[in-house]
Parts: structure tokens; sequence; C-alpha cells
């Protein structure tokens, strides 16, 4: 089941089991007239009645429901009493194994993409009572929020969660909010969760960003627990049992590698223990840029804002006086390049190629005002910031070949790798993309996340929202589609014919725009892959093809 719903929950007696399941379309007879607002319909009458599903990697889910499970009763019995216009997941037994906490999402009046979206209204740990005679769910959040990964500490007296605002920026800041005898305090502003936006599910003791930082909930203190003594880029905690900690350790140059320690006394240092050395190291130079906008790029609602690019690169250049360098640039755009092990810049940088991954304002790890710089931003602060950073490595780095440039990217990393070889026509060699944002314009009705269609081109989102000529002039004059006529690198498109959140005719447009005018292109299409083109052939195939590209036009 996925992360967004999915639970495998045991009550602290062990007699009683939670999970989730989809319900039956054929569920005594009936399902949800997805045109009527949720008005019951019989299948044996309209076969053809349309289901809502929640979007992207979530197409086979539409109403879950939480299922208990008594091993000493045998039975199973699916949780009644929840609103109708709200679908449960996250489910977990409360201590006295009679009720349970989950999280409510509203599906009305339409459902809204949920993978990777972290902004969506909610119900957060509604209490229901898992017997024959069920009550009204309990609200225990506040009105109007979006929150996620409720955990109950070992000993039932505390329950944190996860909580941010509704809409805005699909990955935000977060803060953290605890519950003490059903009063709802907030104890740390501002905690962003770590690359899976969630909580350890064994997340007492310790709750951590990249495993650094361990919060003592009842006198509010912090302290740093990583390694000194050893570098690596991005430290990632996997599980706490009791006060036994693993994390997984690795750099740009370094793959995963297992390390354990014990929670230390006060004032003590972490003995860390390394279980699984990795296989191999490579010959790497890597270092993190810091990078800070001229005047004429600062933003004015949100000043003074620097950001930051990882430069892998081969420490001995395979025969050649400069290296060629690759601009990666990040999808989200609300997400990051840690240091750490990236498989598709450690084959490039194996190859003979430096790579640049560009953390630009809106990037995840730098506060909440670096993410909303770029509301309203997209296609001019965000295409500035990379431009800035590959100057700034090419003035530091006099090893780079500044006459071999070439940039990658997928999403909305696609759509600043188009943007950049429109803007800067004579900069760029070559450009390999995966299913990147073309037109903005043209994607509003086809998208599962439109509240972030509107929101990233600077207009409020409402469900009731329909389309202005302002809105879509906007959005057209932010998309790539408007520099495609001054487009000379050679692009290579990578698409997926099932992708719900970008649609692959964007892909197209771009494709047959260039066609048109005689410019390089070559388009491949993946017809079972969706948004991330993860399924391992395919992976494959996009690198292989990406290499071949470089190779050939670099």
């Amino acid at each position: 089941s996925p992360a967004q719903f999915g639970c495998l929950s045991w009550s602290l007696c062990e007699n009683k089991l939670l999970y989730v399941a989809e319900k039956s379309k054929n569920s005594s007879g009936e399902g949800l007239d997805g045109e009527s607002g949720g008005r019951k319909v019989s299948h044996t009458r309209d076969r053809s009645v349309y289901w809502e599903d929640w979007g992207e990697a979530l197409t086979n889910k539409s109403v879950p429901v939480i299922c208990a499970v008594d091993l000493q009763n045998d039975t199973v019995a699916v949780l009644q009493g929840i609103p109708a216009d709200v679908s449960p997941g996250q489910a977990l037994w409360a201590p006295d194994s009679q009720s349970v906490f989950f999280i409510g999402w509203y599906h009305e009046p339409f459902r809204l993409g949920l993978k990777f979206c972290f902004n969506r209204r909610l119900e957060n740990s509604l209490l229901c009572s898992p017997v024959p005679t069920w009550f009204q769910p309990e609200r225990l959040s506040g009105e109007n929020l979006s929150v996620s990964c409720p955990r109950l500490s070992p000993d039932g007296s505390t329950l944190v969660y996860l909580q941010g605002a509704v809409f805005g920026p699909h990955s935000q800041c977060l803060s953290l909010q605890q519950v003490l005898m059903m009063v709802c305090v907030e104890i740390c502003c501002l905690i962003y969760s770590s690359e899976t936006r969630s909580l350890s599910p064994c997340c007492f003791h310790v709750l951590s960003f990249l495993c650094h930082i361990f919060i003592h909930l009842s006198v509010f203190s912090s302290s740093d627990l990583s390694d000194p003594s050893q570098v690596y880029g991005s430290w990632k905690l996997l599980t706490v049992q009791r006060d036994l900690m693993v994390v997984s350790c690795s750099s740009p140059n370094t793959p995963p590698t297992l390390r354990v320690g014990f929670l230390p006394a006060a004032g003590e240092a972490v003995t860390w223990r390394t279980l699984q050395e990795p296989i191999m190291t490579f010959d790497f130079q890597w270092s993190v840029l810091d990078v800070s906008p001229p005047p004429e790029e600062d933003n004015n609602h949100c000043s003074g804002l620097d950001f930051g690019a990882v430069l892998v690169k081969p420490s001995r250049p395979l025969g050649e006086t400069r290296t060629p360098l690759v601009v990666f640039i990040h999808g989200g755009p609300h997400s990051q390049f840690p240091a750490e092990w990236n498989f598709t810049t450690a084959g490039l940088v194996k190859l003979g190629l430096a790579v640049l991954m560009v953390n630009y304002r809106g990037s995840t790890g730098f506060g909440q005002d670096s993410i909303l710089s770029l509301i309203g931003q997209i296609g001019n602060q965000d295409v500035k910031d990379v431009q800035r950073a590959v100057l700034t490595a090419l003035q530091t780095h006099a090893s780079l070949d500044s006459k071999r440039l070439a940039v990658i990217g997928g999403s909305h990393g696609g759509f600043l790798s188009c943007h950049l070889i429109g803007q800067y026509p004579d900069f760029y060699r070559a450009c390999a993309v995966r299913n990147p944002v073309i037109n903005a314009a043209t994607l509003l009705g086809t998208s599962d996340i439109v509240d972030w269609r509107y929101t990233s081109a600077g207009f409020p989102f409402s469900y009731d929202q329909i389309p202005s000529a302002e809105a879509l002039a906007a959005m057209l004059h932010k998309s790539p589609i408007s520099y495609a006529a001054q487009i000379k690198a050679p692009v290579l498109l990578m698409l997926g014919g099932r992708d719900r959140r970008v649609s692959p005719h964007q892909g197209l447009e771009l494709y047959k725009a260039l066609k048109s005018r005689g410019s390089p292109v070559r388009l491949l299409w993946f017809p079972e892959d969706g948004h991330s083109l993860s399924r391992v052939d395919t992976q494959e195939d996009c690198f292989l093809n990406t290499v071949l590209w470089l190779k050939q036009h670099l």
C-alpha cells in the first residue's frame, strides 16, 4: 500500500492489527458517482460511471478504508463512522487498543494529486472506536491545515505529527505538533522532515533532518549527533529501536554505508560503528558551492537569499585538458540535491564529465522564505539562479570547459533546462529532459495538481476556479514554449505515456515546434511509465540514451 495511505499497526496488546484497503467498487452493488458529488449509484445499472482517483502513481486508489483485524475473535471489520467526504489513512492504535488515530484527506469537491504533495487539506488524527458501536470521529488538529505522520510515544502519553499550510508550495517547512492529554501545542517551529517528508515509524527518541539533530521534547533542547571524524555529505536516519540508531551515510563519491550508534548521555558524543562498508568508492572530487544572486536578481519580497550547488568532477580528466560540464537540475520545484550518492551523477562523472547539481532558490533545506520566493517567479528567478550557478562554477574551477556545456533534468528540472537553452541559445550545446513542463497554460487542464499550476504562476487557487485570459497569458509567458523558436541545442525528450502529473503532450508540443523548424530533436516514448520514469528498464534506457546524446553533441 502506498505511503500516502498505507499502514500496518499492531495494538499494544498485540491482538489487533490495522491496515488500509481500497473499497471495492462492487461492494453492496454500489459505488460513488464522480459526477454527482458522492451520490450512490448501482454499478449493475451503469458500469461506465466515472471514479476519481488520487492522480500520479495512485491511479488505482479512490476510496480507502481502514480495516481492523481481531486475532482473538478471528474477525476483520471496516472502521465505520468516517465522514463521507474524507479518505482515511496512516492509522495507528491508541494506547487502550480500542481507539484509533488516523489522517483523513478531504476529497470533495474533487480529488487533487497526492503523490509528493504535502499541502492537502486534512482531518488530522481523527479518533474513532473500532468496536460495533461506532461514534463520530473527533478532530484533534486545527481547521484548514495539512498534517501527516502521526506517531505515538512508547508510553502512549504523547502524540506528535507534522503540520503545514494548505495549498501553496507542495513541499514546505513544517511545524512539529504535540498532543498531551488531548491538548495540542506547537513544540518546535519550522522543522523540515527528511527527503521522504515523513517521520520515522520509530521516531521517538530521535526526530531529525538528515539524522543530525536530536530533539528532547521535554526540555526543547537539541544536539548534533553526526561523526565529525567521518566526512560524509549526507546522514539519513533509517530507524530507532530503543536508543539504537541506524543511519545511512553517503557522499557523491561514496555509495551508502550502514552505521549504528547509541544515544549518548548528556554532554557525550555518539560512538558510531560501521556495519557495511561500501563495495567501492570513486576517485571523484566534490564540493559545495555557495551562490549569492547579484542585486539586480534579488527577490524584493524575500531579499538576501543565497542558494547552493554541488559540483562533482573527475579527479583526473580523461585525456583532456578541460572537462565538459553537465548541469543537472532537480524537479519539484521544491526538492533538493543533497550532497549524497546519486547514480546518474556518478555514472556521468565516471565517463569523464563534470556534473553541477543546482539547488536554486525555492529548493528545500534553505528555509521557508526561499521556498516562498519562487511563487510567481518560475521561468525567471529559477532560470537566472541556475545560470548564475553555472557561471560561478566556471569562474571558480578553471578545469571546466565553458565551450562544452549541457543541461539535463526532469519535470520542473526539464522546464528549467528548456528555458535555459531558449533564453541562452548560444551557451549550451545539448539538452536531455524527462517529462518536462513546456506550456503551463495547456497543462492546466490535464495535470492532477491544478492547484500548483495557479500557485506557481502567482495566482490564488480555489476549487471553483475558471481559467481567465490573464492567468493563461501569464502561464504562457512563463513557459519554455515561448522561447522555442530561439532553441539551437539538440534536445532529447523522454516521456512517460501514463504521466498524470505532466502530460506527455507537453513534450510533444516542444517536439513538434522543434521538428517544424528543423532543429535536432529525438523523442523516446515509454508507454507503461508515469511521471518518475521509475521502471528499471526505463531508467537504464534513459541513462544510456542520455550518455550517447551528450557524447554525440558535446
